[in-house]
């Protein structure tokens, strides 16, 4: 990642209160950028965005991306470079209950987004942020999904990202590339790490019952999921974003960025990795109930990333948990968070450049 190129750039980016958006705000100001960030309020209490100071070192308008004319005129007032979204509703089990809510946010969210884009003459790049889950999935063991196979959703949340899919791409023919914008999407994996308090996901309820020295009871032990740092993918936007506004329509296109074949892991190993490191007698259990339909498989193909953008990841899984529970830990012991999340940023930004993990 080139430093110097993202020193005084503006960079719009929407959900910056959230957890990968607090770290991405956090990453981007420690680059000297000059950061607008458009979301709501946390959605969470604690949230990454408080109890790093986040809002410090950037310009935080809290708003909502389905209220267009607000949006627009934001980012025209911002004049950004380079516009990364994240805004949306995140969690497969709460779109579920709100699906309508879930819809709004993440389609027509996104077409907000990208109508204030082509609103606003100051844009060169655009980098959508979708899912992983937005492959229509056939749950066959070993299979990882490639950036041009077909888009689909067995759950709301799923489908919606497929739908913002779609959309991008259709701005991008209609509209962005006419116009010498050039936008391309991202789909992560399964993202843990530090400051992520988000209700129904793995683990903030494994640290939450580990904090009580309660037993977590675990939905589908057995089910294998792309985990990854958080620094992981948001290195992989950076490093995408700059070849965006670089070269344009040679990167305008969907990006796969997970992790490397050995850390697609079942939930029970992850849970037992994470206790083992706890300690003090952490386990777990698994819970008896019904729940709401969760694929069972999925795996993303980044040879892709590899080969053109020289996009690797740098922390194994191990490295991942053990940061993740240094960073709870010094949360609960009352530690300056802001300055936990920029020397762990340090510390991955050292391991991307030699690959150590």
């Amino acid at each position: 990642m080139n430093a110097d190129f993202w020193s005084g750039k503006r960079v719009f980016l929407t959900g910056h209160t959230g957890f990968k958006g607090s770290w991405l705000s956090l990453w981007l100001q420690s680059l000297g950028s000059e950061v607008t960030g458009y979301a709501l309020t946390p959605p969470t209490f604690p949230s990454l965005y408080a109890v790093a100071d986040v809002a410090q070192g950037m310009t935080s308008i809290i708003a909502n991306i389905l209220d267009l004319p607000k949006l627009q005129e934001t980012m025209q007032a911002a004049r950004p470079d380079i516009v990364i979204h994240m805004a949306a509703q995140a969690l497969v089990r709460q779109s579920y209950a709100q699906p309508v809510e879930t819809y709004a946010t993440n389609v027509m969210g996104t077409v907000h987004v990208l109508e204030s884009v082509r609103n606003t003459p100051s844009v060169k790049a655009v980098l959508v942020v979708t899912t992983d889950k937005c492959y229509e999935n056939k749950e066959e063991m070993y299979r990882a999904y490639h950036e041009h196979e077909p888009l689909g959703g067995h759950d709301p949340y799923s489908s919606s990202k497929a739908c913002a899919e779609l959309v991008t791409a259709a701005y991008r023919k209609s509209f962005l590339e006419q116009q010498g914008i050039a936008v391309a999407t991202a789909r992560a994996g399964n993202v843990i790490g530090g400051g992520d308090w988000a209700a129904g996901r793995l683990v903030p309820d494994i640290l939450k019952a580990f904090e009580q020295n309660a037993f977590v009871q675990i939905r589908n032990p057995n089910a294998t999921r792309p985990w990854q740092h958080v620094l992981e993918p948001l290195c992989g936007y950076l490093l995408l974003a700059e070849h965006l506004f670089a070269k344009g329509p040679a990167y305008a296109e969907a990006w796969n960025f997970g992790p490397n074949e050995e850390d697609a892991r079942p939930v029970k190993w992850l849970v037992d990795q994470l206790a083992l490191t706890w300690g003090n007698g952490a386990a777990w259990l698994q819970d008896p109930d019904q729940h709401p339909h969760e694929a069972n498989y999925l795996k993303l193909d980044i040879s892709k990333a590899k080969a053109r953008l020289g996009w690797t990841p740098s922390w194994s899984l191990q490295t991942a948990i053990q940061n993740i529970t240094q960073w709870h830990r010094a949360w609960l012991g009352q530690e300056d968070m802001k300055k936990l999340c920029l020397y762990q940023i340090l510390q991955y930004s050292i391991a991307m450049q030699t690959k150590v993990t």
